[in-house]
């Protein structure tokens, strides 16, 4: 193993459960974070304007709002979501290979419109609250979840997708697929130990790397912590691979 220059780029801030003012405190508290992610909550609570202001201090944003629509209704979302400066962008992939392509496509044109960089689309494979029981009982699915993630991701890739998003427990059959370029991007990241909350296929953070995770999506083990610049300061120590 070896350190990582900057272990803040490995980690991704949810900022889920928070509003405005508590998301420019724990930023000023911690100016070493570099990603947040801003997912539905914050999103629909405080609107697009909190996207400009984070970008204007410096911050790279996962916007994670899972697009899941017929094609055309999710490539001009994510048309629209290009234009946010937003480096990563997250949809469903069960929206099926026209609308990633769509989507693909779209942003693309969309970031070009205002002279941005494109940003990496992510397939949501299987959400990490998932476990074989319900999606057997809830959606009469009897495939295993690491076989139906395998296949999503092979749909995200062959749609030239930036990557997808996967629970720890897929992250290394994936990796042994896919190159670094690939990004696999892993929520369910908790110390050993704590509680897992509404999250069932997690992992600790060191173990999420190893086994080939790009990035970890760290939410209330830092931002509802006691102290939460202890606690971020804590994950960059174990961010090594």
């Amino acid at each position: 193993m070896k350190n990582i220059d900057n272990p803040s780029e490995k980690i991704i801030i949810a900022l889920d459960g928070m509003d405005k003012n508590n998301v420019f405190n724990l930023i000023e508290k911690i100016p070493e974070i570099t990603w947040v992610k801003v997912g539905l909550e914050l999103f629909v609570s405080e609107g697009p304007d909190v996207l400009s202001i984070l970008r204007d201090k410096g911050k790279k944003i996962f916007l994670d709002l899972k697009f899941h629509d017929i094609p055309t209704t999710v490539a001009r979302a994510c048309f629209a979501a290009s234009k946010t400066g937003a480096k990563f962008i997250s949809l469903h992939t069960s929206a099926g290979e026209k609308a990633l392509k769509m989507a693909n496509e779209a942003a693309q044109e969309g970031a070009a419109s205002i002279n941005l960089k494109p940003p990496k689309l992510l397939g949501i494979t299987i959400l990490t609250s998932w476990t074989r029981q319900s999606f057997a009982n809830d959606l009469l699915i009897n495939q295993p979840i690491d076989q139906r993630v395998m296949h999503l991701a092979e749909l995200a890739s062959k749609t030239g997708l930036g990557g997808c998003v996967c629970s720890p427990r897929e992250v290394q059959s994936l990796r042994e697929v896919y190159p670094e370029t690939f990004e696999l991007v892993t929520p369910g990241i908790r110390s050993l130990g704590s509680d897992v909350n509404d999250q069932s296929r997690v992992s600790d953070a060191s173990e999420a790397l190893k086994m080939g995770a790009s990035k970890l999506v760290i939410g209330r083990a830092i931002t509802q912590s006691n102290d939460p610049a202890y606690m971020f300061k804590s994950f960059c120590d174990k961010v090594v691979f």
